[in-house]
């Protein structure tokens, strides 16, 4: 029998840190952020197992959010493509899909606050 025990990952690590200190009272939630202006290749792959799997793995979730901030770039068939490539690999995002656009109007806000401030220009 090999009774090798493997040193977890930084990740890992990080989380299970903040888990037994309570920082985010114990919750994993992590995002996919694509930004839908083409099709997924391996690294997206790799990053959709790691955003998922995390999220699986410690009974959390995973946000699908759309980067969807440059639309002279992205296209309603990426979106779809990118949705059926994430359920195809086994992961779900229930009803938390969401895009940047969404929030221009908020961050606008905030940018003009900044400025307001001389914090931005």
């Amino acid at each position: 029998m090999n009774n090798i025990i493997k040193p977890k990952d930084f990740i890992h690590q990080i989380i299970d840190e903040h888990n037994r200190t309570g920082r985010f009272g114990g919750r994993v939630h992590t995002r996919f952020p694509p930004e839908p202006n083409g099709y997924l290749h391996i690294g997206h792959a790799k990053a959709i197992c790691i955003d998922f799997g995390i999220a699986e793995e410690y009974g959390g979730l995973c946000n699908l959010r759309f980067d969807d901030t440059n639309p002279t770039k992205e296209e309603v068939e990426y979106v779809e493509s990118i949705k059926e490539d994430i359920r195809w690999l086994g992961f779900d995002w229930g009803d938390r899909e969401y895009y940047a656009s969404d929030y221009f109007e908020k961050l606008y806000e905030f940018a003009i606050i900044l400025i307001k401030k001389g914090k931005a220009y």
